[in-house]
C-alpha cells in the first residue's frame, strides 16, 4: 500500500512539472515491473522515495542544478573518444535550460553564477546565443525575449547513435540524476540512428536549437522546385550555335593558329605558372573561341530548362550581342587555370570609404563615402586628367564644389551628391547604365551613369538602409534566397510568396549568399567564417567549406560556376574548387588564397 502511495505521489509531481515523457516512461516501467517476479526490482520504493526527496530538494536548493550539470559534464568529457563528440552535443541544450529554469524559479543570482561557470565551454560554437541569453535577468524576460521564449516552448533536436544514447541513459540511471533526466526529457528530442557515431564533420546538421524547426524544414523541403535555367537563355542560344562556331573555327584555323599559341601561353601563366601545356590541352582549357565555348556549354547544358514566372525586361540587341561575345571568348576556370587578378585599392580615404562596387563589364568602379558622396570612376580614363562633374540630387551641393584637385587638375571621377548621410551600399545594374545607392538617411537613390542624373529617390524606411541587395535572386528569377540572424537560409517562391526550402546547418548568423550560374547550388557564409554549399533540389548541405577564421562578408561564383570566391574579415580572399566540392562528400582545406594581392602557390 505504501508503494502505491509513493508511485502516485511521483506521478503527481511529474504531472505538475509537465514532464510528460518522464511520466509515461515511469508508468510503463512500473507496469512492467509489477508483472515481473524478478527479486532485484524490490528496490523500486527506495528509488521512488529518492525521486520525491530529490525533487523536493530541488525546489529549495538551486545549487543542485550546478552539481547535476557539473557531474554530467565531467562524465561526458571522460567518455571514449568514439562517442564523446556525440555526447558533447547534449551539454549545450542542458546548460541553457538549466540556466533558464533557475531564472524562471526566481533564483537570479544562482542563475548568473551557473551561467558564468560554464559559458566558456560553449562560446566557440554558440557565442551569439550566449550573448542574447545574458540579457535574461528575470522570469518576465523569458517570455518577452523571442529567442528565449522559443527555446522554452520547443525541443532541441539532436542526432545521436544508438550506443551513445544507451550510454547516456545508463549514466542517468546509475547516478539517479533525476533533475538532469527531467531537463533532457522535457527539452531534447533525440533522433537515434543505428550503427556507428556520425563523423565530427557532420556536426553542422546534428543540433537544431530552433525547436521542431528541423521537422518543419523536412516537410517544406519535400516541395518540388525547378532550379534549372530559363528557356531561350543566352547560354542556350550559344549552345545551339555551337556547330556553326565549330565550322567557323575550322575555316579560320590557319589564321588563328598564332593567336591560339599566344592564348595557350597566357593560360599557362594565369594557371599557376606551373601547369604544363600538355595538361591544359587535355582539359581543353585554352583561350580559343571554339574550345572555350564547348567547355562552357558542357557545364551549362546539364541544367534543365524552366519557364519564367515573372515578365522579364527585354534586353537590347547590342547588349545581347555583347554578352554572347563574352560567352564565346570565356575560358573555363579550374584549379589548373586560375583567373587573372586585378586589385583596385582606394588610398587616402581616411576611413571614409564605406562600400565599393564594380560594374559587370569592369569598366566602372563606384565608391560610397561617409561624407554622403558617391563617386564613379571610368577605368578607361583612369590616370587621365579629365573634366570631373558633380551629379546633384535633392538638396545637393552647388555646381563647382569639389571639382578641382590638389594640383589644380580636374578629378577623373564623377561625383554623385544627393544623400544626406553616409552611403553604405551601391550596386550597378547588369548593363551598367544605372546605379543604386543606400544611405543612413533612410533613402535609396537611383542614378543614371549615362544621363549623369539622379532619377529617383525611394523613401519609406524609418532607419538606415544598410544594403541595396538584401536578397539573392535565383538564375531563373522564379526564386529569391534570404539569409538571417536565426542561422537559417530560406528560398522563397516569388509568385506564391511561400517558403519552399529551409537550409539548416549554420552555427551563427548568415551574412552572405551566392547562386551558382546553373542554378543548382547556393553558397552561404556566416559570422564564424564557415561557408556552406547547398543543393537546392534536396535542401541539404553538399559540403561545408572551412578555412576562414572570421566573418564571410561576400561570396561570388565565377561566370561558368567552377570557382567560388569568398571575402572575409580575416583579411583574405579565397577561391574554392566548386566541382571538387560538389562531387566529394567531404572537402579538406583545398582552396586558393589571396593575401595582400599575392596568389598563394599551394593549390
Amino acid at each position: 500500500m505504501e508503494d502505491e502511495v509513493i508511485q502516485k505521489a511521483v506521478i503527481a509531481y511529474l504531472k505538475k512539472k509537465g514532464f510528460k515523457q518522464t511520466e509515461l516512461a515511469f508508468q510503463e516501467e512500473q507496469h512492467s515491473r509489477s508483472s515481473s517476479s524478478n527479486s532485484s526490482l524490490q528496490t523500486d520504493p527506495d528509488i521512488a522515495r529518492n525521486i520525491l526527496s530529490f525533487s523536493s530538494e530541488l525546489e529549495n536548493v538551486p545549487v543542485q542544478y550546478h552539481d547535476g550539470y557539473s557531474k554530467l559534464r565531467s562524465w561526458t568529457y571522460s567518455s571514449l573518444d568514439l562517442y564523446k563528440h556525440e555526447l558533447l552535443r547534449v551539454l549545450y541544450p542542458v546548460f541553457i535550460h538549466c540556466f533558464m529554469d533557475l531564472v524562471a524559479k526566481g533564483h537570479i543570482q544562482e542563475a548568473r553564477t551557473f551561467f558564468n561557470s560554464f559559458r566558456e565551454d560553449h562560446e566557440m560554437m554558440h557565442l551569439r546565443d550566449l550573448q542574447k541569453l545574458e540579457g535574461v535577468l528575470s522570469p518576465s524576460h523569458l517570455e518577452e525575449m523571442e529567442f528565449a521564449h522559443s527555446l522554452r516552448q520547443s525541443k532541441v533536436n539532436i542526432k545521436i547513435c544508438k550506443y551513445s544514447y544507451e550510454l547516456l541513459l545508463q549514466y542517468l540511471h546509475k547516478t539517479q540524476s533525476i533533475m538532469m533526466l527531467g531537463v533532457i526529457n522535457e527539452h531534447i528530442n533525440f533522433q537515434v540512428s543505428p550503427g556507428q557515431p556520425c563523423s565530427i564533420s557532420d556536426d553542422t546538421e546534428v543540433v537544431t536549437l530552433v525547436g521542431s524547426g528541423q521537422d518543419a524544414a523536412n516537410m517544406i523541403n519535400q516541395k518540388e522546385i525547378h532550379w534549372g535555367l530559363l528557356e531561350d537563355s543566352l547560354e542556350e542560344r550559344l549552345e545551339k550555335a555551337g556547330s556553326s562556331l565549330s565550322d567557323l573555327e575550322k575555316g579560320e584555323g590557319e589564321t588563328k593558329e598564332g593567336d591560339l599559341d599566344e592564348s595557350k601561353k597566357r593560360a599557362v601563366e594565369g594557371g599557376k605558372q606551373g601547369a604544363s601545356l600538355k595538361k591544359l590541352k587535355k582539359d581543353k582549357v585554352v583561350g580559343s573561341t571554339g574550345k572555350a565555348v564547348r567547355t562552357e556549354v558542357n557545364t551549362v547544358s546539364a541544367a534543365p530548362r524552366v519557364k519564367a514566372e515573372l515578365t522579364l525586361p527585354v534586353m537590347p540587341i547590342e547588349v545581347e550581342h555583347s554578352i554572347l561575345e563574352d560567352l564565346r571568348n570565356r575560358v573555363q576556370l579550374s584549379s589548373v587555370a586560375l583567373p587573372s587578378v586585378s586589385f583596385y585599392t582606394f588610398v587616402n580615404t581616411h576611413n571614409g570609404l564605406n562600400c565599393s562596387t564594380i560594374s559587370c563589364d569592369g569598366s566602372l568602379v563606384a565608391g560610397g563615402f561617409s561624407d554622403s558622396s558617391l563617386k564613379v570612376w571610368d577605368m578607361a580614363k583612369l590616370g587621365q586628367q579629365t573634366s570631373g562633374s558633380i551629379l546633384q540630387g535633392e538638396n545637393g551641393s552647388s555646381p563647382g564644389d569639389h571639382l578641382v584637385g590638389e594640383k589644380g587638375g580636374k578629378r577623373p571621377y564623377t561625383l554623385f551628391r544627393g544623400h544626406s548621410g553616409p552611403v553604405y551600399s551601391a550596386s550597378f545594374s547588369p548593363i551598367g547604365d544605372f546605379l543604386l545607392s543606400s544611405s543612413s538617411d533612410s533613402t535609396i537613390r537611383l542614378w543614371s551613369t549615362k544621363l549623369n542624373a539622379n532619377l529617383v529617390c525611394y523613401k519609406g524606411h524609418n532607419y538606415p538602409v544598410w544594403d541595396v541587395q538584401c536578397v539573392q535572386w535565383h538564375e531563373n528569377c522564379n526564386y529569391i534566397a534570404t539569409g538571417s540572424s536565426d542561422k537559417t537560409v530560406r528560398l522563397w517562391d516569388v509568385q506564391s510568396g511561400e517558403c519552399v526550402r529551409i537550409f539548416i546547418g549554420h552555427r551563427s548568423m548568415v551574412l552572405s549568399l551566392a547562386m551558382s550560374p546553373d542554378g543548382r547550388y547556393m553558397a552561404s557564409g556566416d559570422e564564424d567564417g564557415t561557408i556552406m554549399m547547398w543543393d537546392l533540389s534536396s535542401g541539404r548541405c553538399v559540403t561545408p567549406l572551412v578555412g576562414h577564421s572570421s566573418c564571410v562578408w561576400t561570396l561570388d561564383f565565377s561566370c561558368e560556376g567552377s570557382l567560388l570566391a569568398s571575402g572575409s574579415a580575416d583579411c583574405t580572399v579565397k577561391l574554392w574548387d566548386v566541382t571538387a566540392s560538389t562531387k566529394a562528400p567531404k572537402i579538406e582545406e583545398k582552396n586558393l588564397l589571396f593575401a595582400a594581392g599575392v596568389l598563394s602557390k599551394n593549390v
